[in-house]
């Protein structure tokens, strides 16, 4: 794995101060689509405004005048179990937002441990898109974050703009699966010929106008950049000066879009698996490809390290040598299983489950032995349950742009995370690039790039919009220094982007985890949570080269 050179942090233990390591299960876009310094002074770290004042611009104007009823806004707080929950309004159009139509965004707050302490609000996002932050926090009460920072701030978050509890939310119409047929070859992991090629075409079109039929007027107005300025709004309701926040994954694109915007009300920002927003969509899904590749060539490496005794081979080589026979296996039929309730298990199926099983080693590579080494074997049934569990392993690739979290069966993130991310990069709009992409990825990536290439096809004629983005390098002038954290190993969100975008942000720290896994805070011990927490809390600066 690679390992930044420098100060090299070791981890520790507080029974007061834990780091809790929850399953997060990442979400899915369906089976169809195969599958985000100048010190801080003391002033900015606790100043918050009253309800309702108006918000500062780059420290220098209120508002808009138009889009004061918004920021005036106060969050009408109920309780809701052990958390307190409101509702937040947003314009759906910023450009016109005297239209009348607007977002409605369900809030959750989780109080302070230590009012007396308090800070103000740590507003975080748990990734996607098309994950619903409500969900998230309900799940486990903050108990996600150390005691320290629960002692100091209210831990807030939201269900973005189309997301979830948003009303309106994105919803896609019902689409018809092909069935194969008895004796019918199964599809292929990489379409060659002209007719598998047609077949994954007219399914990426299916499903993108499925999402035109559900969610018209609905689709132009999702995008980060909207889903930032909302952010702001909310910051003024919870009555902060300045924004604190914290983002894993795709949540990383949202905290940069609110830099880019509002450089000067951010408080402090840590963004812990970064997605590098100067990618254009081939160079994304190229990464993210490389990525899996390597996280793969990880599992074999240091499986008995995580997974033990379960390991389904005694060195990387058998490990490797018995994916590679799996796969072939599933290619030529699929895997039979001796539960009726489940399906039988064909390579794309396989594909899916190792490639989840990398966001979260510690709780997925020790099952996943099993069920590949009963596959080697000819039974698939331990791989069919992954595959309908509530793991990481039930969905498909497009969204791992989002750290391990539990699911909600009444969220929207398949629609979602479609109809982001479509919006947020430009696509092409004939077939060819595709394809190129295609044969680039499967050279560098093998059977782990397909995926995310034949993801991208869904957008190739999605419907543009005013909140549309488009790759580029941050532009944050005079925004406060800005922590990102990267981990060595990470599949979906590549440690190569966090460096880079650590390098676009003026001021900004770099904080890496040596290991494998998906994002760090969470994941990485005493010694990333101690980085993250001091900067949160104390604004206190990450060296260069710090190393976890």
């Amino acid at each position: 794995m690679p390992v930044s050179q420098g100060e090299h942090i070791e981890p520790g233990s507080d029974p007061l101060n834990p780091v809790h390591h929850r399953r997060r299960s990442w979400r899915g876009a369906g089976r169809p689509l195969a599958l985000a310094l100048s010190a801080l002074t003391a002033a900015a770290l606790t100043g918050c405004t009253a309800p309702g004042e108006a918000a500062p611009d780059d420290g220098k104007a209120a508002p808009r005048p138009e889009l004061q009823r918004f920021y005036g806004q106060r969050l009408a707080w109920k309780s809701c179990g052990d958390l307190r929950c409101a509702r937040l309004t947003v314009p759906r159009d910023y450009g016109h937002p005297d239209d009348g139509k607007t977002f409605v965004l369900p809030v959750v707050q989780a109080q302070t441990a230590d009012p007396d302490r308090r800070i103000g609000s740590l507003v975080y996002n748990p990734g996607g898109p098309g994950a619903s932050g409500v969900s998230d926090l309900k799940a486990d009460g903050g108990e996600a974050f150390t005691a320290r920072l629960r002692a100091r701030f209210d831990i807030v978050s939201f269900d973005p703009r189309g997301v979830g509890g948003s009303v309106p939310a994105v919803s896609c119409a019902e689409t018809a699966e092909e069935e194969t047929d008895e004796g019918e070859a199964p599809e292929p992991l990489t379409p060659r010929t002209p007719a598998d090629r047609a077949r994954a075409v007219a399914e990426a079109d299916g499903q993108a106008a499925a999402c035109v039929r559900g969610s018209r007027a609905v689709l132009p107005h999702v995008g980060t950049v909207d889903a930032a300025r909302d952010l702001d709004v909310l910051r003024a309701a919870l009555g902060d000066r300045g924004l604190t926040y914290l983002g894993w994954s795709y949540g990383t694109s949202l905290g940069t879009s609110y830099a880019e915007q509002f450089p000067h009300r951010v408080r402090a920002l840590a963004l812990d698996g970064a997605v590098d927003p100067a990618l254009d969509w081939r160079q994304r899904a190229l990464s993210q490809d490389a990525g899996f590749r390597r996280a793969v060539d990880d599992y074999a490496e240091y499986c008995a390290d995580i997974a033990g005794d379960s390991c389904p081979g005694s060195t990387p080589a058998e490990i490797a040598a018995l994916l590679d026979r799996v796969y072939a296996r599933a290619a030529r039929a699929p895997l039979p299983v001796t539960d009726e309730e489940l399906y039988e298990v064909d390579a794309r199926t396989v594909l899916d489950v190792v490639t989840a099983a990398m966001y979260s080693p510690e709780d997925d590579w020790e099952e996943l032995s099993r069920a590949l080494d009963a596959a080697d074997d000819g039974d698939g049934t331990r791989l069919a349950r992954m595959a309908e569990s509530d793991s990481p392993a039930t969905e498909s690739r497009r969204t791992h742009r989002s750290r391990p979290r539990p699911r909600t069966a009444a969220e929207n993130d398949d629609d979602a995370i479609v109809a982001v991310s479509c919006l947020d990069v430009p696509h092409p709009r004939t077939e060819a690039p595709y394809w190129k992409a295609l044969g680039v990825a499967e050279k560098t990536a093998g059977s782990y790039g397909t995926t995310s290439v034949l993801d991208e096809l869904t957008c190739k004629d999605w419907p543009t919009g005013p909140g549309a983005g488009r790759p580029h390098r941050v532009r944050a002038d005079g925004v406060a220094p800005v922590l990102v954290v990267g981990t060595t190993g990470d599949p979906a969100t590549p440690y190569e982007e966090a460096e880079s975008l650590a390098g676009q942000f003026p001021g900004g720290m770099l904080l890496t985890y040596d290991d494998v896994g998906h994002t760090a805070y969470g994941r990485g011990g005493r010694c990333v949570s101690d980085a993250v927490d001091a900067y949160l809390i104390e604004g206190k600066r990450v060296r260069p080269g710090t190393t976890c």
